[in-house]
């Protein structure tokens, strides 16, 4: 046994290596929320409220091994869905693993996903049937029950917090999101700011 020891150092012990931890970038506290906007598409109340929407799903029970906090996680599902970009580039940004980005990035989105009936109504169960049949005469598309579109309606620059309504294209707008059913009618209006 002696020989196996020797011949294997690592054999007799853990050969643990102590982990580095990098530091996270803190982008509630660096950047302002005009930044924030730039970057993550939400200002600071908008990511707090988001946080709190899906803090019961994300939630850790442990600081252990540095897991991310509820808003840490939510920044980097927002930078993924900002930007479009690659997981490594948001890691890099934030200061995480690619391996991370794509776990939280798959949390984000069912956490999110699963509040899907308070912010998004659909027709009732009585008029599915019907307004598929609608669909399906009009176009030939079958199993359809809405359909939607955005736009971003121009708005003369606001005195106030004039930055919140710069859309992508550096022009003051706000962001029309619509709803129709077959019979052209609209269903559901939402909008946001740029």
């Amino acid at each position: 046994m002696a020989g196996i020891v020797h011949r294997y150092p690592h054999f007799g012990g853990r050969g643990y290596r102590q982990r580095v931890y990098v530091e996270r970038a803190k982008p509630l506290e660096q950047y302002t929320t005009e930044e924030l906007y730039a970057r993550f598409r939400f200002g600071n109340a908008d990511i707090k409220y988001i946080a709190e929407l899906v803090r019961p799903k994300l939630q850790r029970r442990t600081r252990r091994s540095h897991s991310l906090s509820v808003e840490e996680q939510v920044l980097i599902g927002l930078r993924f869905y900002a930007s479009g970009t690659f997981y490594q580039v948001v890691g890099d940004n934030i200061g995480v693993d690619k391996s991370t980005v794509s776990n939280v990035v798959k949390a984000v989105s069912i956490a999110l996903a699963s509040l899907v009936n308070q912010f998004v109504s659909l027709p009732k169960d009585d008029q599915i049937a019907q307004t598929k049949h609608k669909f399906f005469l009009l176009g030939n598309m079958p199993n359809i029950i809405g359909v939607i579109d955005c736009t971003h309606v121009h708005i003369q620059a606001p005195h106030e917090m004039d930055w919140e309504y710069i859309n992508r294209k550096g022009n003051r707008s706000i962001n029309v999101q619509l709803v129709g059913n077959a019979d052209l009618i609209i269903t559901k209006v939402a909008w946001v700011c740029s």
